[in-house]
């Protein structure tokens, strides 16, 4: 019995080794005169305002580099910067590109390419409400910082003339986590509104009123669930979010005085205001055009200079190209703003650090 066991467990043995042997051994055999092929797994993580064109660009991009398989996780722009400093991603994105003392904590360097653009939009519940909501410069921050407070305010009711506005409660919807959406959303409310400036101010995260009719939710997507199902709520998200969930979405007044509804005339309008510095960072905060919708913005991709593989950084650079032509052309489709094509040549030329 004893001598039965020992042969079975012998047998066992033999044939995992077999097993092992031959995996290893097909793996080893490719067809005459074609070498094999390097399996390439990049990682990237970061903002959530890209991420439904991001995951269109790398699928395409994958399908026409047999080998390369890119994951890309949508955590919010924070998260992602983190996960960019602790090295354990290939490439970052975020809303609001990256501070100069965190480039600085890189070895090697880092390059920062815009590589798409889109408008933060005021989307809204309001039963009943059929007419276009007009918000003024002067009310939609005020919203935010809670001294509106009921959507028949006088305020809002003079700026829509007509419309029917419920004796609703204003129920706010801001992000929870760290977002690039939040930068860019205060930093606009900073550049029209002292009173914001002087109070929660501009980041990814600040001091929000503490209020029961404020409401956190992590990441646009979830703002957007909130929203969908609160009647009488108010809160900032992407256009793209914002369109494939059909909800209603406010005319905000731009600096000019105009009421203009985000899209990609108005978008362009306020991108063509933007000034890069040399490191490829340009923010408008409250554009001056009369055509221009006044939160508009551009998203960065974020690389390592020095990247210790010269197929990754060839892969890199390839898919930084693949965005700046055939991505382009999905993201106008998509409702992002597609790149100006003097913001695409700076790209390309900067794309070369990536080594």
């Amino acid at each position: 019995m004893v001598y039965r066991e020992v042969n079975l467990k012998r047998v066992v043995a033999i044939s995992v080794v077999r097993l092992v042997v031959g995996a290893w051994l097909c793996a080893l055999v490719v067809e005459p005169g074609v070498a094999a092929e390097r399996k390439l797994h990049l990682m990237g993580s970061g903002a959530s305002f890209p991420a439904p064109l991001y995951d269109e660009w790398f699928k395409s991009f994958s399908k026409s580099h047999k080998g390369v398989l890119i994951a890309y996780h949508a955590k919010g722009s924070g998260a992602g910067i983190h996960d960019f400093l602790d090295r354990v991603v290939d490439f970052a994105a975020s809303d609001s590109a990256m501070k100069p003392e965190d480039i600085a904590k890189v070895p090697g360097g880092v390059q920062l390419l815009p590589m798409t653009a889109g408008e933060i939009v005021l989307a809204y519940n309001l039963p009943g409400m059929t007419a276009e909501l007009k918000l003024p410069r002067s009310v939609y921050p005020a919203v935010f910082l809670g001294d509106v407070r009921r959507w028949n305010d006088p305020r809002i009711v003079r700026a829509n003339p007509g419309a029917t506005l419920p004796d609703l409660p204003i129920t706010v919807v801001r992000r929870a986590d760290s977002s690039g959406t939040t930068f860019v959303f205060t930093s606009h409310l900073s550049a029209v509104s002292p009173k914001w400036k002087d109070g929660p101010g501009a980041g990814n995260t600040v001091e929000w009123p503490h209020s029961e009719h404020f409401v956190a939710a992590p990441k646009n997507d979830g703002v957007m669930e909130v929203i969908k199902r609160t009647p009488g709520a108010i809160g900032y998200v992407d256009y793209v979010q914002a369109r494939g969930a059909g909800v209603a979405i406010a005319s905000l007044q731009n600096k000019a005085g105009t009421y203009v509804m985000p899209g990609i005339a108005g978008g362009e309008a306020t991108l063509a205001d933007a000034r890069f510095a040399e490191d490829l960072i340009a923010w408008v905060l409250d554009p001056g055009a009369a055509t221009a919708y006044p939160i508009a913005t551009f998203s960065w991709m974020i690389f390592y200079k020095d990247n210790g593989d010269a197929d990754k950084a060839r892969v890199l650079r390839e898919l930084v190209e693949f965005g700046l032509t055939e991505g382009q052309k999905l993201s106008a489709e998509m409702g992002y703003l597609p790149l100006p094509e003097a913001v695409v040549q700076r790209v390309r030329s900067a794309t070369g650090n990536i080594r």
